[in-house]
């Protein structure tokens, strides 16, 4: 799991208005209208289009079918695939017909005089003479052992947090979610999942934002299986399967925005919680086939690649200080603009243009030189 170092470094320069407006994003962009964030909290440029008129046909010519163009499909799931409750029985039950049924077999094992007479005496039996095993001893204790086994194989220890997935000769035959001592038939295949509330972090992946820079990204993601049915027979891996598809979400979401944007408030990729609430949704409708359910999605750094994060921290240095300096130059300009309606208004000096220019310029020189750095 990997640990980020240092701070979040300078973050590129985008044209004016570059992720503002819907006209700029591309619609054939895989990002599903469902997962942007909502007007007014990151203002996550939009991917809706209006669709021009269809003309209306002619009497002479029958409209064409409109096929619809081919496309990312989110994955579903097998509908038949859902979990249940599995063939169960409290854990005493297995108990006491083992128990009955060993007592059976020791019951016609000491008639045939099997037993050795110090175990008879000991529970206060007369002991009897041992005359073999007839035919009539074999089916009986043939029928009792099988059944001792059949109860006594069956029980298991279930750990609250975990399920066991129940098959038989490869078909789904139920989710047993009980804890404790339990019964299960031992012909059934048991498999055990994890449903506990589980958190994964990732270590840092490669990407690019929408102008191209290279970034990297470490993201956390808390989920938890709800369908053990769908996690453990629907997909090879489901905890691999997760993975996959975070560095796949992850990889789309931040292609749409610019890391950031110096001159001008729009939005980016610094709105962490605009960003991994569209991450969150796009990782939802991924993972849902497969009987996961994902709480939350959130990029817990956001930096540049090694290679481009030294250009990058000098280009926001610069950014900057120019916008320190625009400030500035704001401030001494309203300044010397109120001096100059001062002396004016109250007939303190007459000034021409010639000597209001010369003023201007004295007392502009004058605050900015004046302030400090």
């Amino acid at each position: 799991m990997g640990e980020g170092d240092g701070d979040m470094q300078g973050l590129p320069q985008v044209a004016p208005g570059r992720g503002a407006t819907a006209a700029e994003v591309p619609a054939h962009l895989p990002f599903p209208a469902d997962s942007r964030p909502a007007a007014g909290r990151g203002a996550w440029p939009a991917t809706t289009t209006q669709a021009a008129p269809a003309a209306t046909p002619t009497p002479a010519a029958r409209p064409r079918p409109v096929r619809a163009e081919p496309g990312r499909r989110v994955p579903r799931g097998d509908e038949r695939l859902r979990e249940h409750r599995g063939p169960v029985l409290p854990g005493w039950v297995g108990v006491g017909v083992g128990a009955l049924a060993l007592t059976g077999c020791l019951a016609v094992l000491w008639r045939a005089g099997a037993v050795p007479a110090a175990f008879v005496a000991a529970f206060g039996a007369t002991p009897r003479a041992y005359q073999g095993l007839q035919a009539t001893h074999w089916p009986p204790l043939a029928f009792l052992g099988i059944v001792a086994l059949l109860a006594l194989g069956g029980l298991g220890r279930a750990k609250a947090g975990h399920a066991w997935v129940l098959t038989l000769f490869g078909r789904y035959r139920g989710t047993v979610r009980r804890t404790g001592l339990t019964w299960v038939s031992p012909l059934l295949l048991r498999r055990r999942v994890d449903v506990r509330l589980r958190h994964w972090r990732s270590e840092p992946m490669p990407a690019v934002d929408s102008g191209g820079l290279a970034l990297r990204v470490v993201v956390q993601v808390v989920w938890q299986v709800k369908d053990t049915a769908r996690a453990t027979l629907a997909v090879e891996d489901h905890t691999e399967y997760l993975a996959e598809q975070v560095e796949s979400a992850m990889a789309r979401v931040l292609s749409q925005l610019p890391a950031d944007a110096f001159h001008e408030d729009a939005p980016t990729l610094r709105d962490s919680e605009a960003v991994g609430d569209a991450l969150t949704r796009m990782l939802a409708t991924e993972t849902e086939a497969v009987g996961i359910e994902v709480y939350s999605a959130q990029p817990t750094r956001i930096e540049y690649a090694p290679e481009v994060a030294e250009a990058m921290r000098r280009r926001r240095v610069a950014a900057i200080d120019a916008k320190h300096r625009d400030t500035v130059l704001t401030s001494v300009v309203d300044a010397v603009d109120d001096t100059v309606h001062r002396l004016t208004s109250r007939g303190l000096v007459e000034l021409d243009d010639y000597e209001r220019k010369a003023l201007v310029k004295d007392l502009t020189v004058a605050f900015y030189t004046g302030r400090p750095e």
